[in-house]
């Protein structure tokens, strides 16, 4: 066969016509080869050579050495074979603890260690008489060392093909997801806080989700003998395959959360709030105006499920800040929920005669107020109100907004209100569609979810995310004061964890007392403000005092001069004998509790009994379909009447009529008109509807009226004021 020369890869080249391919002259030719295979070998044994070299060389040196020194006699012999038999149980102690772990993995390199540790010192402790040269010691040492050396290497070849810190045990949680048919979820890095609370990661293998986990909540709760509520499990918004257990073991809460007063009084209003605790024992601070968007807040809750306490645990902190206005209307309980805070508030509106008319005038000026506080903060060049603006910070807290709410306009306070600093509470026991309007609810983007009695009620008032978590406070009134919090600055990893309001029932006398000494630090609210709110908020019942109302401008005087109704304590008190007036007048001195709730039973019979009288003209009037449009009717030829033609009133006087039938009803604290109820003026004036709309619209446009959506008319303020 000819020879033939090809280039075979690199080291082969050339052809032997005896023995194939021979090997080359290249580099180092065969000797480079082998030593290319050399190093490779020598490269990848070397990790594996330190345990055969510490057992050929250790034994014998420290068994030589040990023996030399103590072995002579047979006295040092015995007390160092004691000393080191000693040391080495120490030493093996020792390595048992250090080398702890919670996976299998971790648990075999503990045994391992500790049994070559005590191995090795049992011999080394036998060598101290024996040496270590001689039978059975030699044969001891080449036998263990041996052995302890290829366990080590074999230890070495499965930590490099299997991942020792994989939790493939999953431990006690991971033994209780399986138990509830959870079987491919890992649960890693289980951790208690000494709260009572557990945390730990859950890591669904493929074929679960965590949805899986959240719907098997309740069997977890169960297994677990604790509350439905206690066990939640939320998503990891970064991570769709990874989720986050709490379980909360023990209640940190029963025995109720005490009210934390503010540090000072005449805080900005952008301090935070401490409104309770979480379950975890960390402090509930919520800090709505500091936040990057002001979010309107939903407080719902069945009665007695602690959102009155809530309510006076927030007011009672900002009644005593400065550059701070608060706007309530609570029809409802009013003063037996608020009363002795009345003096903080801005404007009050509570359960009396024309307190509806009177809530009602407040919610329609506030798009004015909303419209004016814009205006004022482009021109400050603000994006958003913040304390360095010239205006208040408000808030307008509705209770039971279903009985007194014009959902038309408290849609368009809650679309508008947030960047002008205005912040609008709502609460309300159920926030259904028939109680709150959905546009409303969608503005409404904080939330304080108190005890509810079906579990579908919270997800009208806290976000998806948080109850498919488990957060759920369907308890009812069983638990007052526990609820679940969103938004007003609260992180949202903290949204699914319990919280519990502080208790403000036995601390109303020390509220009290601090929100009058507030007085003179608490500022009126802003001239712009108050100018757009018009003559509903001058007219308005309750005016609170403030820096420059308070007698004697001072914190000191405030509580012993704003008595305005004697407080419940003193009703049983009885006056000196001197000052008793045996007159018939005094001993028929009426409650004046009573007297009013009187005078709101005989409305409420007045209003009934008006109900059934139909308004004029009646329907069956002759001149019923009369217009404004049409003229006079000629008079009956067969009556004696006869119609005087009036001259007509000029363009001023017919105005001046109008003005003057509109400043009339503002003196009088009517506020509120159609356009029908200006008929008989527009017949005065000897004009019609066109003129009628057309004088209306000016006055609308020059401020002085506001014009709703239902055609109804809100006088802001006089026409003459507006000249």
């Amino acid at each position: 066969m000819p020879r033939r020369n090809r280039d075979n890869g690199p080291g082969l080249r050339g052809w032997d016509g005896q023995n194939g391919y021979a090997l080359a002259a290249l580099p180092g030719g065969q000797g480079g080869i082998l030593s290319t295979i050399g190093s490779h070998i020598a490269a990848k044994a070397a990790p594996y050579l330190p345990p055969w070299v510490g057992a050929a060389v250790l034994p014998p040196l420290a068994g030589w050495g040990v023996h030399e020194m103590w072995g002579n006699s047979a006295l040092s012999a015995g007390l160092a074979s004691a000393g080191m038999g000693a040391g080495g149980v120490v030493l093996s102690a020792v390595t048992w603890a250090v080398a702890g772990g919670t996976n299998k993995f971790r648990r075999y390199r503990r045994a391992q260690a500790t049994t070559s540790v005590a191995a090795g010192m049992g011999w080394l402790t036998c060598a101290v008489s024996a040496g270590p040269f001689g039978h059975p010691m030699t044969d001891l040492w080449l036998l263990g060392g041996g052995l302890f050396a290829a366990s080590w290497n074999v230890r070495q070849i499965m930590r490099n093909a299997h991942d020792e810190t994989e939790e493939t045990d999953k431990g006690g949680l991971g033994k209780l997801a399986e138990a509830i048919g959870l079987e491919k979820v890992q649960v890693k890095k289980a951790k208690g806080n000494g709260k009572g609370m557990v945390t730990a990661e859950v890591w669904p293998d493929p074929g679960k989700t965590v949805e899986d986990v959240q719907s098997a909540a309740p069997k977890i709760a169960a297994a677990l003998h604790v509350p439905p509520s206690a066990i939640t499990v939320t998503r990891d918004p970064d991570n769709a395959g990874r989720g986050t257990f709490s379980a909360r073991v023990a209640d940190l809460l029963k025995d109720g959360v005490p009210f934390q007063p503010p540090q000072e009084l005449g805080l900005l209003p952008t301090e935070p709030i401490p409104a309770g605790l979480y379950a975890d024992g960390e402090v509930w601070w919520i800090n709505p105006f500091l936040a990057e968007i002001l979010q309107h807040l939903l407080v719902m809750g069945v009665t007695g499920s602690g959102k009155s306490e809530f309510a006076r645990a927030v007011l009672a902190h900002l009644l005593t800040r400065r550059q701070m206005s608060v706007w309530l209307i609570d029809l409802s309980k009013g003063a037996q929920t608020i009363g002795h805070m009345e003096e903080g508030f801005d404007w009050l509106v509570t359960r009396k005669k024309g307190s509806t008319k009177e809530a009602k005038a407040m919610l329609r000026c506030l798009p004015g107020v909303i419209a004016a506080r814009g205006d004022e903060l482009a021109e400050e060049g603000l994006d958003q109100w913040t304390p360095a603006s010239k205006l208040n910070a408000m808030l307008v807290w509705i209770e039971e907004a279903a009985d007194v709410a014009d959902f038309d306009v408290i849609s368009k306070i809650a679309r508008t209100a947030r960047s002008v600093g205005m912040w609008l509470v709502i609460s309300l026991q159920r926030a259904t569609w028939k109680n709150l309007d959905t546009d409303v609810r969608a503005n409404l983007q904080a939330a304080a979810c108190f005890g509810v009695d079906e579990a579908s009620d919270a997800a009208f008032c806290l976000p998806d995310r948080v109850t498919e978590s488990g957060a759920i406070p369907d308890w009812g009134s069983d638990r007052p004061g526990y609820a679940y919090a969103t938004g007003m600055g609260i992180p949202s990893k903290r949204w699914t964890t319990e919280v519990r309001g502080a208790l403000t029932k036995t601390v109303r006398d020390q509220i009290r007392d601090m929100i009058l000494a507030a007085a003179a630090y608490r500022d009126p609210l802003d001239e712009i403000s108050a100018r757009a709110a018009g003559l509903a908020y001058e007219q308005r019942t309750h005016h609170g005092t403030n820096r420059t109302n308070a007698p004697d401008h001072t914190p000191a005087a405030a509580p012993a001069r704003l008595h305005t109704v004697p407080p419940p304590e003193l009703e049983d008190w009885d006056e000196p004998e001197d000052a008793m007036d045996d007159t018939d007048d005094e001993m028929d001195a009426v409650d004046p509790a009573v007297e009013e709730a009187a005078a709101m039973e005989l409305q409420d019979v007045y209003e009934e009994v008006m109900g059934h009288i139909p308004a004029d003209p009646e329907p069956d009037a002759g001149y019923a379909r009369l217009r404004l449009e049409d003229d006079v009717p000629d008079a009956d030829p067969d009556t004696p009447l006869a119609f005087e033609q009036q001259d007509r009133p000029s363009t001023e006087e017919a105005r001046a009529i109008l003005h003057g039938q509109i400043d009339q009803w503002a003196a009088t604290d009517r506020l509120a008109f159609e356009t029908g109820d200006l008929i008989p003026v527009a017949v005065a004036a000897g004009r019609k509807r066109g003129w009628l709309h057309k004088e209306l619209n000016e006055l609308v446009r020059q401020g002085v009226l506001r014009h709703d959506a239902h055609g109804e008319y809100t006088i802001v303020r006089p026409v003459a004021d507006a000249a």
